[in-house]
């Protein structure tokens, strides 16, 4: 499988591609990585340094890669946080080409616009960009629960309303959503939830909640569970698989008290993942 992936990276730390690449390598897949900036660390921190990469040099790199021959073999064309507008025009721009390339990829993207917690934390346009421009050009979208709201106008909360939420979103293009970040009100404490809709039906999966603000988790989440899903079809396994990972990685970065993942030191869980938790059809 090869997926190409543009998304932000990060020399000290993991989100975006810096989050993303890895796992997928470690499962076996051909990545190409083209970043949309190349900053020290994640926002964060408050402070950082480097380039916001102009999309016109995204769009460069992307032509390259075109020029090599190789978008008939791209599966997945993958983006996460959009920064700024003008990078919307050159992912959905790549999705069109390689898509022309091989009918059969597919365009996954994590609607990145901030969460039940702390609001949105992307710049106002990027929202109603994603909503109108974006999400409609995908295949699969993996927002959290409060993104599935905003791109809806609804407010998931139940299950019956947070599915009722994903089959709106369905209904604006993408066929599969991954709603993370799950909180239904009836939940054990202590819990929260990932859910996954297709065509074929409605699988939830309930975790323990780990106390945590883990920058990234939610690129390796898109990144494994849209190669697991391509690789199979099977959206019940790659649910299962995918949160037996993150949630490994996420208790392993919990106990060591670092700010960062520890993405490397927690590799056997995206290539072997111990399939702990029970995937239960809702739908």
């Amino acid at each position: 499988m090869k997926i190409l992936s543009i998304q932000s990276a990060v020399a000290y730390g993991h989100v975006g591609n810096s989050a993303a690449v890895f796992p997928l390598q470690r499962i076996g897949v051909e990545v190409m990585p083209v970043y949309t900036v190349n900053f020290s660390n994640h926002t964060g921190y408050g402070a950082w340094r480097g380039p916001l990469i102009s999309p016109d040099d995204v769009r460069d790199v992307i032509t390259g890669i075109e020029e090599r021959g190789v978008f008939p073999q791209i599966d997945v064309v993958l983006s996460g946080y959009q920064g700024g507008e003008g990078i919307a025009d050159v992912i959905l721009d790549a999705v069109a080409r390689v898509k022309a390339a091989n009918p059969s990829a597919v365009y996954a993207c994590d609607p990145v616009m901030g969460n039940a917690k702390s609001g949105c934390f992307v710049a106002p346009a990027i929202p109603v960009l994603l909503r109108e421009r974006v999400v409609p050009a995908a295949d699969i979208i993996t927002p959290n629960q409060f993104e599935l709201g905003f791109l809806t106008g609804t407010e998931p909360a139940d299950l019956e309303s947070t599915l009722a939420s994903a089959d709106l979103a369905r209904d604006m293009g993408p066929r599969t959503v991954l709603v993370t970040s799950v909180e239904r009100p009836d939940r054990p404490e202590g819990t929260i939830e990932m859910l996954a809709v297709t065509d074929d039906g409605a699988w939830i999966v309930q975790t323990p909640h780990i106390p945590m603000k883990a920058n990234g988790s939610g690129d390796v989440t898109a990144a494994l569970f849209t190669a697991h899903y391509r690789r199979t079809g099977d959206a019940a396994d790659a649910l299962a698989r995918t949160t037996s990972s993150v949630y490994d990685l996420l208790e392993r970065t919990h106990a060591s008290d670092e700010r960062e993942l520890q993405l490397v030191e927690s590799q056997d869980a995206y290539a072997h993942p111990r399939l702990q938790f029970e995937v239960q059809q809702v739908r």
